[in-house]
């Protein structure tokens, strides 16, 4: 048997055949910032805005817009997008969920994972004025349902 080249590989996988299921995923990510940036972001310092409402509206456009950024992704009518945070105090972190949901023959978790990475993206874009060594780590599917291979959730 001839092995096929990894050029003539690449393409969109065929879900023709697919049955339409309800599908929902939902991703988080964690943000970092020093002491400072983090008081400036919380008391609205921001020279160029509202921080955390630029970061909501960039998830919920990054999720729509999955398939132009990640080659061979199909394009998903979307349901319902949300991003929420959770400020931590104590530690100067912003924790970053996104839920998103459709019903379709291909899942969402790319679209998850793209909401909430940008809207990461997006407070450092903002806030880099303040603190050029923000971090951004732990971007993680928390769970998905719907599909073929069933559900997942994280331990």
């Amino acid at each position: 048997m001839k092995r096929k080249k990894d050029s003539e590989k690449l393409g969109v996988v065929d879900v023709g055949s697919k049955k339409v299921t309800k599908r929902s995923a939902r991703a988080s990510a964690e943000v970092r910032l020093s002491q400072t940036a983090f008081k400036a972001l919380l008391d609205g310092e921001c020279p160029k805005g509202d921080v955390l409402a630029t970061a909501k509206v960039a998830g919920i456009m990054a999720a729509k817009s999955t398939p132009q950024i990640i080659p061979l992704c199909h394009p998903i009518l979307l349901n319902k997008v949300n991003i929420t945070f959770n400020i931590h105090n104590k530690t100067s972190m912003i924790t970053i969920f996104s839920e998103v949901k459709s019903e379709g023959k291909t899942g969402v978790e790319m679209e998850a994972l793209s909401a909430v990475s940008v809207s990461a993206l997006t407070i450092y874009d903002m806030m880099k004025w303040a603190d050029k060594g923000i971090v951004i780590s732990e971007v993680k599917l928390l769970e998905k349902t719907g599909g073929k291979s069933g559900d997942y959730k994280r331990k």
